[in-house]
């Protein structure tokens, strides 16, 4: 947990998707950003990943959603792959941090970068080592690695569920390259489906996600170890998918009609307020 001290309570939510508990967001009042409270100890938060439906430990297509999903993860995985491209060396080495069941690393791989994956969840791991020729390790990996082993270090949707933030932001920035490149997307409690479902908003999936991010607090985070934000790019797919679990939450089924409305919504107000529902942000390494 972020050693800064708290302020009033921001928001009061409930885990949706498996416990349905109660918790509480607080603003940081050093970094800006929302830390969930009571956080799981490290012995109970791997239950709240039970479930079912958590799609990223799964290569299921059970259903329309699923089925969607995956058709925009296909598409994704070939804007990450350009993405990343801008920043590789001749050696082209790649450590994605929570890679799931490893479709990122196998389209890396296949792009001939030499891929490394963290992946704590034993179930998706295996998909992901069957995928990758046994490249991704459990979370404890992440101490064994030489130091300035990477071009790039990647973390889609990853860091909101790492306890320890600080230390892990240093930890990062030691296996980086002098001149590397860490890439970060988190959801953005700042943007227009966000506001607009309050506590319903499918992406503080408390409590998985320990902090929520704006761009203010992801600035002041890396600054703490001398990283630099160089641009942020939106995820426009993200407000649909969320706005979309959202309504399930808000008035208990899945209004696709009224999710996509908000989600185009939210996309087009942040054309102007660059305050898309995800984001990713480009950090560079000194």
């Amino acid at each position: 947990m972020a050693k800064a001290t708290t302020t009033s309570p921001f928001l009061k939510v409930i885990d949706h998707s498996v416990s349905g508990e109660n918790f509480e967001l607080f603003e940081n009042s050093e970094y800006g950003f929302l830390e969930t409270h009571p956080q799981p100890s490290s012995e109970t938060l791997p239950d709240y990943y039970k479930s079912d439906d958590y799609i990223s430990h799964t290569d299921s297509k059970r259903n329309l959603f699923e089925n969607v999903y995956h058709l925009v993860r296909k598409v994704s995985l070939k804007q990450k792959l350009k993405l990343i491209n801008g920043f590789s060396s001749i050696e082209k080495t790649l450590l994605d941090v929570g890679c799931g069941t490893g479709d990122f690393l196998l389209t890396a791989k296949k792009n001939n970068w030499t891929v490394s994956g963290i992946e704590p969840n034993k179930q998706a791991r295996e998909i992901a080592n069957i995928k990758t020729d046994n490249a991704v390790f459990n979370s404890a990996q992440l101490l064994k690695f030489e130091p300035e082993s990477f071009d790039v270090i990647t973390l889609w949707h990853v860091l909101e569920h790492l306890p320890n933030l600080e230390e892990h932001i240093q930890i990062f920035k030691k296996l980086l390259k002098p001149n590397g490149t860490l890439i970060i997307a988190v959801p953005n409690y700042k943007s227009y489906d966000a506001n607009y479902y309050k506590e319903f908003w499918a992406a503080y999936d408390v409590p998985r996600h320990l902090w929520h991010f704006n761009k203010a607090s992801i600035s002041k985070l890396v600054s703490k170890v001398s990283m630099e934000v160089l641009k942020t790019k939106s995820m426009y797919f993200d407000a649909f998918y969320v706005s979309l679990l959202s309504e399930k939450y808000k008035n208990g089924k899945m209004s696709f009609l009224k999710g996509f409305w908000v989600g185009m919504l939210s996309n087009f107000k942040s054309i102007t307020t660059k305050e898309a529902s995800s984001l990713i942000y480009v950090i560079k390494n000194s």
